[in-house]
Order: C-alpha cells, then structure tokens, then sequence
C-alpha cells in the first residue's frame, strides 16, 4: 500500500516530534533548555523529511542531538529519513536506539514496524506493531493495528491480518485503510463479495482513488461479473495514471 505507507510515515514523525513519540512525555515546565532545542530541531527535521529535503532533515537532526544526545524522537525521525535513503544498517541502529531510551515511544514501535515490514522481516514488523498499542498513551492504535494486517497478509497469515483489520475497525468504525485492507485482504482470500462489500464502504469515506485502489477495484469487478463498474473502474485508471505499474497490467490484460 504505497500511499499509506506515505500516510504511515507522515504522521509517525508528527506525532513523535510534537507529542513525544506516544509516550508518558516530559511535562512542558520540566523541558530543559537542551531539550527544547532538540525538539525544535526534531520538528523542522520531520518538516523538511515530508519534503524530501533529506540532507536538510539530516542536519537538523544533528544539531537536535548535539544539543540532547539522547532525544529518542531524534533517532526516531533519523530512522525514517535513513530508511528512504535506504541505509538500512543505520536506519535499525537508529530505530533501536530510540526505542531504547523510550521503550514506551508507540510512534517508534510503529515506524521500526514498518521499516522491517518493508525489508522482508515481517514477524519481527508484526512484533512492533503490537508494542505500539500496548500504550494506553497511545492515541492512534487502529493505524498500528492497520500495519499489523498489511504487514501479516504479506507472509500469507490471512487468519491473523483480518484479526488485526477487524481490531481497527473495532477502535474506528468506518477507517479508511482497515476497510481496504480488508478489501484487499478479502480479495486474496477469494472472498469477492466480502472484497466488494468492504471496497463500497471504503468508497464513502474515499473520494482519491490511487492507481492502486483503482486497479484492486477493477480485479474486484471483474471476479463478481460487474462488467459496468469494471469498465468504469479500468477507464478512470488509464485515464488519471497512464504512467502507473497498475495500468500498465491493465492493459497487458492481467
């Protein structure tokens, strides 16, 4: 799922730069002067991250930790922006550093999950992910859960990924990426009315498509003999992503 990857990693900065990581946090009036320039520093870091200004982000995170060598949401952003550039010794050192300051940080937990979810190391993802909602601190724990589906679905667990998805839609009825996981997860399991079913309702809370969601809904028509909404599915993705990997499958009739 490359857009919410995208999504994932967006708000996992935000939330461990502005709201230490999902933790018990340090109280406003306790926050030392060193502390204080971290986080500044941690903030534009991420900021500059969402941009892809990655040598920018990268010097902002050492000014962060010159000012506080052991700021965990430093290690946590340096993580996210190593992993883009795809050092991925430095990107684990960097993770696992900062879950060792704060073992409590739920945004660490959830990133370190989808770095080794991305590297093949889906167990181990699936392992974080759960560590993330363990917080009771933790605001957003259906995007955790959310992770863990996508994450297990990857290695053909498709008892525990819908376990997961549902836990989402538990914590948030209506949650965009839990009913498209489960779109998704549904369709690979050949349950193609389930998949339809979950992909209407992912619809109305929806309105952009991505070439990825388009193609899963035109595989979905094509299965339940919805010739109609097949076409009018395939015709939106030659048309608004001609470029994509996606229609390019499309049109090799795949």
């Amino acid at each position: 799922m490359k857009l919410f990857m995208i999504f994932l990693l967006t708000v996992g900065v935000v939330g461990c730069a502005s709201q230490g990581g999902g933790s018990a946090g340090t109280p406003a009036q306790s926050i030392s002067r060193s502390q204080q320039i971290a986080k500044i520093h941690t903030e534009l870091a991420a900021s500059y991250f969402e941009r892809g200004q990655f040598d920018i982000a990268l010097q902002e995170i050492d000014v962060a930790l010159k000012s506080e060598s052991s700021y965990a949401p430093a290690f946590n952003v340096r993580g996210l922006i190593r992993m883009a550039l795809r050092e991925d010794q430095q990107a684990d050192e960097d993770f696992r550093r900062s879950l060792q300051i704060d073992s409590a940080d739920s945004s660490a937990h959830n990133n370190y999950g989808w770095f080794l979810c991305q590297r093949g190391r889906e167990s181990e993802a699936v392992a974080e992910f759960l560590a993330a909602v363990k917080n009771p601190l933790y605001t957003t724990p259906e995007k955790a859960y959310v992770n863990a589906g996508i994450c297990a679905k990857k290695i053909n667990k498709f008892k525990e990924a819908e376990e997961y998805l549902q836990r989402a839609l538990v914590r948030q009825p209506g949650f965009p990426d839990a009913l498209y996981g489960m779109a998704d997860l549904s369709f690979a399991t050949r349950d193609y009315a389930g998949a339809k079913s979950y992909f209407l309702r992912f619809l109305q809370k929806q309105t952009e498509l991505s070439a990825e969601n388009l193609w899963l809904a035109v595989r979905i028509e094509r299965k339940v003999g919805d010739r109609n909404s097949e076409e009018s599915y395939a015709l939106q993705l030659r048309k608004r992503y001609p470029d994509a990997r996606e229609t390019q499958l499309l049109l090799k009739g795949e």
